[in-house]
């Protein structure tokens, strides 16, 4: 399958020097099993097609890359496998079919299961994501650069969903040789106002492009998008791992309900401290005064129940008398 149009349409009586984006499929690759070369395998699946091109991106489904590198859990127990893949909760959500997980995952990416996946695979087993998807990627670009003596593109794509949209689309997790975004601020928009927060994430929508002609069955895990040579780079460039938001500058790190409960914790936490210090410092200050007036009282019993001994005066003495 493929898919062609022109990034900037134009009538068809004027002169243009649009670019021209294709996307096609590579069929033939065939079920990839741990330490397959998957460099090999996806080369030679081009050269079937009739070939790649300077400038072409390899849109790469992760599973397959998943499979090469052996990220197969033998786990009866998908759950226990999401909980391991797990570096921090964002929302869980319980419904009819059990309890769907958000978390970041130890790729950084926040995702429903971590990105464990059980379709597609052995029953008994899961797929986890690879360990470190960019390396990965650049293990691809270079390879088959080198096989090829072409400036290739990688991307490695898996199926995500988004916050208040549904359905999914794909997004790019590893990249290689790739300008990941599209920095368009600084620049000014067809009315020459300067743009200031406009950057394209080239990567992710070269994700999506690809996975339009591979499908989620149909045996074509890669896709070639032709056309975008300048969206191609060295391969020490910034890898998806940049795209996702520094926690600082995130709006959206918890579900409403987990906020709501930490709100509350840390609140019913600070309150009760707060007391306690609060309740010690007075009582403390109370019982301090209280003690002080008690034994300044006490000693004043004491004082006035033991009295100084009061000398007895001498009986006084006859005179002698004559008679």
């Amino acid at each position: 399958m493929s898919i062609a149009f022109a990034t900037e349409p134009q009538a068809a009586d004027q002169a243009t020097d649009a670019e021209a984006l294709a996307v096609r499929a590579l069929a033939g690759i065939g079920e990839v099993r741990p330490g397959d070369d998957l460099v090999d395998l996806i080369a030679g699946a081009a050269a079937r097609a009739g070939g790649l091109r300077d400038g072409d991106i390899l849109v790469v489904t992760s599973k397959i890359v998943s499979k090469a590198e052996g990220r197969i859990v033998h786990a009866a127990d998908r759950e226990q496998a999401i909980t391991d893949e797990t570096v921090r909760v964002v929302a869980t959500r319980a419904h009819e079919g059990g309890v769907t997980r958000i978390v970041e995952n130890r790729q950084g990416m926040v995702a429903a299961a971590a990105g464990v996946d059980a379709s597609n695979t052995a029953d008994g087993t899961v797929l986890l994501l690879p360990l470190d998807p960019d390396a990965s990627a650049r293990a691809l670009a270079t390879g088959i650069r080198s096989l090829t003596g072409l400036a290739i593109g990688v991307i490695l794509s898996d199926t995500l969903g988004r916050p208040w949209r549904e359905g999914q689309t794909d997004v790019a997790i590893g990249a290689a040789g790739v300008h990941v975004v599209d920095d368009l601020r600084g620049g000014t928009d067809a009315a020459g106002r300067t743009l200031t927060v406009t950057m394209a994430c080239l990567a992710d929508e070269l994700a999506g492009a690809g996975d339009l002609v591979k499908g989620k069955a149909s045996g074509c895990p890669v896709a070639v998008v032709s056309g975008l040579a300048r969206a191609v780079g060295p391969l020490d460039l910034p890898g998806a791992a940049s795209i996702a938001r520094p926690s600082e500058r995130d709006l959206f790190r918890l579900g409403t309900d987990e906020a709501v409960e930490l709100g509350r914790r840390d609140g019913h936490e600070a309150g009760f401290a707060r007391g306690r210090a609060v309740g010690h410092a007075e009582g403390f200050a109370s019982g301090y005064a209280e003690g002080v007036a008690a034994a300044r009282a006490e000693a004043l019993m004491t004082r006035s129940r033991v009295s100084p001994a009061v000398p007895v005066a001498a009986a006084p003495v006859a005179e002698a008398t004559t008679c």
